[in-house]
């Protein structure tokens, strides 16, 4: 069974990197390959390749090739160099790893295509999070099953249900396992018919009703986040139109429901403000905290929100700090237009965009009113 799930991971990889991969252990030892047409039609490979696959492995001096490249304390995506003489073709390779130890090499023959340090690259965070299972795959540990089971319980659940949970996934993860939330907002349709939540995650209600996908996400080090990015990047890859939100990182299970709020709400935000889209952290929201945290935009705000004009005329100039010039330049508009809507602006609400606390009522209840 496990052979059969690691051979879907490379089959999967493959096909999100458009690249024949071959899965080895730390011993050189072949697990699965896929090979993968290129535009032309035929398959790449090399010598290393076609005797890894004819003879289920590597030779020593091959293995000693590679791992003089430092290979075994990789802990990213590496491109290896090729060398014509010995008939070697550059290489992707996405450490396969569990427990902070490395117990394999997923190698790609992309021809080079694939940049490893591009954090941005969708595909990559699916493949990387593929070999994260194949990890724990290989480690005896995917028990990711189970552990989507009960992240409901455990993020949104009470009193008895709430307890079992987060003992089960103490169980499996470890009660001071660094952990992260990754959340997933929908696009406007929802989640589409036949969509399948990722491994180690579950569909939830948010506060507003609306369907959410939560990802729990084991990070290597207390602190270091890359390992929620790259999840978030690889969930949005499979569910294009979503906005994502990553939680602070908690030590243990016990207080993944607070985080569940965090990630939550970051992912909420993403939605609509552009420089944080489309993953948002929640120690990046900065002022949309306050405004995530109103239930509603304050009643005396409702005049404004009726008027898309003066509405976008007055967050534009709340964002620029009461700037007349830059708020001019961003709306594109003369200074005396500007001066007239924040004139007309005092005339619908009764608010003076003057006084701190109105600015601060009147930014929050907007931004408040754009969240989903």
């Amino acid at each position: 069974m496990v052979r059969d799930d690691l051979q879907d991971v490379v089959d999967e990889v493959a096909r999100l990197l458009g690249a024949p991969a071959t899965l080895e252990d730390v011993d050189f030892t072949l697990l699965a390959f896929a090979a993968h047409p290129l535009d032309d039609g035929e398959t790449a490979m090399d010598a290393v390749r076609t005797r890894s696959i004819l003879g289920r492995g590597s030779t020593p001096a091959t293995r000693r090739w590679f791992e003089d490249l430092g290979i075994a304390r990789a802990e990213h995506p590496v491109r290896t160099p090729a060398d014509p003489t010995a008939g070697i073709l550059t290489r992707l390779l996405l450490p396969v790893r569990s427990g902070g130890r490395t117990l394999g090499y997923l190698w790609l023959l992309d021809g080079g295509r694939t940049d490893p340090d591009d954090d941005a690259d969708p595909a990559l965070a699916a493949a990387v999070a593929l070999a994260a299972r194949a990890g724990r795959l290989l480690a005896g540990r995917d028990d990711d099953g189970e552990v989507g089971n009960a992240l409901p319980a455990a993020l949104t659940g009470t009193g008895v249900a709430h307890e079992r949970a987060v003992r089960t996934l103490a169980a499996r993860l470890g009660e001071d396992t660094p952990l992260a939330l990754v959340a997933l907002s929908p696009p406007a349709g929802g989640l589409p018919g036949g969509w399948t939540p990722p491994s180690s995650a579950a569909v939830l209600r948010g506060d507003d009703g609306h369907p959410a996908v939560a990802v729990l996400v084991r990070l290597s080090r207390a602190g270091d986040l890359r390992p929620a990015a790259t999840a978030a990047s690889a969930a949005l890859a499979r569910l294009p139109g979503a906005s994502a939100g990553v939680s602070e990182p908690v030590a243990g299970p016990a207080g993944l429901a607070a985080r569940w709020a965090q990630a939550h709400t970051a992912a909420r935000v993403a939605a609509v403000a552009p420089g944080l889209a489309p993953v948002a952290r929640w120690s990046e929201l900065g002022g949309w905290r306050v405004a995530a945290a109103l239930a509603a935009p304050d009643p005396a705000v409702a005049p404004l929100l009726a008027d898309p004009v003066m509405a976008a005329t007055a967050e534009a100039y709340l964002d620029t700090a009461g700037s007349v010039a830059r708020t001019s330049a961003v709306l594109s508009v003369h200074r005396q237009t500007l001066y007239y809507r924040l004139g007309r602006i005092t005339a619908l609400t009764g608010l003076d965009l003057a006084d701190g606390d109105t600015r601060l009522l009147v930014h929050a209840s907007l931004r408040r009113a754009r969240l989903p």
